[in-house]
């Protein structure tokens, strides 16, 4: 019987503890890898759609993820997320002819992983994540380099 009951409390205790997000949408800032605006949409509990859109220097990309949040920490407001996504990126890049550029576009597919926070009492929420993508159309390859710190005004 005892081994029945260790089970059970072991089962208990280790379920993962969800529940709903402390706000329902978020637009804010992300940096660096550019500069991104960023629109969070919870569709459920436990799931957001967030879409990106960024700028740098020579060129332009939005993104699109699809966002699975898990709230297993003893911290009110913090959550962790991760989830599938993809890009379509604009940029220029220099020319071997002089003062010319070259257009180029880039279409893939990305990852996320973060960690969220949402302030209590105060509309704000602030996140850390790491976004690497994979570059399908375009220059093709894979680029660890998205994600970044972001802040968001939260209703």
């Amino acid at each position: 019987m005892k081994p029945v009951i260790s089970i059970l409390l072991l089962i208990i205790c280790s379920y993962k503890i969800q529940a709903q997000s402390n706000y329902s949408r978020a637009i804010g800032i992300k940096i660096p890898g550019g500069f991104s605006v960023s629109y969070k949409q919870f569709v459920a509990d436990t799931k957001n759609l967030e879409a990106q859109a960024t700028i740098w220097n020579k060129g332009f990309r939005v993104s699109g993820l699809y966002e699975f949040n898990y709230y297993n920490f003893n911290t009110a407001g913090l959550s962790w997320f991760v989830g599938p996504g993809a890009h379509i990126g604009f940029w220029k890049e220099d020319s071997p002819t002089p003062k010319t550029e070259n257009s180029k576009i880039d279409i893939g597919i990305d990852g996320i992983i973060g960690l969220d926070y949402k302030i209590k009492n105060a509309p704000l929420n602030i996140s850390l994540d790491w976004q690497p993508a994979i570059t399908l159309i375009g220059t093709a390859g894979f680029t660890p380099a998205y994600g970044g710190v972001g802040i968001r005004y939260t209703f």
